[in-house]
């Protein structure tokens, strides 16, 4: 299953029916776990560890070193997890030092061309990042978010789990999870109601959704009063339990 015309180091471990196409390369210290499949030209550089039922096509470069001037060669590694779909001219960065050392993708991602995930992010499980979105340094995205076609996001910003960025968005605050924002410098337009429906969130859930949205976008009061209304819905909504999690960890301040 491995095309002639590739390149596997020696340390490479691969697992059961891995098929490797036409001058892929697999470096040194890369993990490759059963059922994936590395299309023509892909290089996948160490020490990375792929799990199972993985597809990278072609031309896509998983494990390279950080895009970080400070990095200065130390060992550093990129995870990935199950299922995940990685399309062409894909670039997946590893680790910093200084930045805990590893780059996390979860499992079942669609990630499509000219995506770009650099050094020390952490993606969840279930999302999707449309062609040429871009997460910089030590960004987080939680599960089943999804972002649109030329999306921006700032190093150290964390978008919450089923939040929906617009297409060619700039994001230089965290995005709550449940909300979708839009334009060039990003903005909040709701929440993601039709992910959510999609997902199978029925219309109590939604509307709690709803409300702590509307409180903490729309009534105008300071955050620390929204954060006493969001707490005293949060003892029936596990959703808005989230937001106000989300919330209170907030790094760079919430995108208001």
């Amino acid at each position: 299953m491995i095309h002639p015309t590739a390149l596997v180091d020696a340390t490479a471990r691969l697992g059961e029916r891995v098929e490797i196409g036409p001058y892929a390369i697999i470096g040194a210290d890369v993990q490759i776990g059963d059922g994936c499949r590395i299309g023509p030209h892909a290089v996948i550089s160490g020490p990375c560890r792929i799990g199972r039922d993985n597809v990278i096509h072609a031309h896509a470069t998983v494990g390279n070193d950080p895009q970080d001037k400070k990095f200065a060669g130390e060992r550093t590694e990129l995870v990935i997890g199950d299922g995940n779909t990685i399309f062409e001219f894909t670039t997946l960065s590893r680790g910093t030092g200084d930045g805990g050392g590893i780059t996390r993708i979860g499992s079942h991602n669609w990630i499509m061309a000219y995506v770009h995930i650099a050094h020390d992010c952490v993606v969840g499980d279930h999302c999707i990042l449309a062609n040429n979105a871009t997460l910089a340094g030590h960004a987080q995205v939680g599960d089943w978010a999804i972002l649109g076609g030329f999306a921006g996001i700032h190093q150290f910003c964390k978008i919450g789990a089923h939040a929906f960025i617009g297409m060619g968005s700039l994001v230089n605050a965290d995005v709550p999870p449940f909300v979708m924002v839009a334009d060039k410098y990003a903005g909040p337009r709701g929440i993601n109601a039709e992910g959510l429906k999609r997902r199978g969130f029925d219309s109590e859930r939604i509307s709690a959704i709803k409300r702590a949205y509307r409180a903490l976008y729309l009534s105008g009061k300071p955050l620390a009063e929204v954060r006493g209304q969001l707490a005293a819905g949060a003892a029936d909504s596990q959703d808005v339990q989230l937001m106000l999690d989300f919330i209170e960890h907030s790094g760079r301040g919430l995108l208001r």
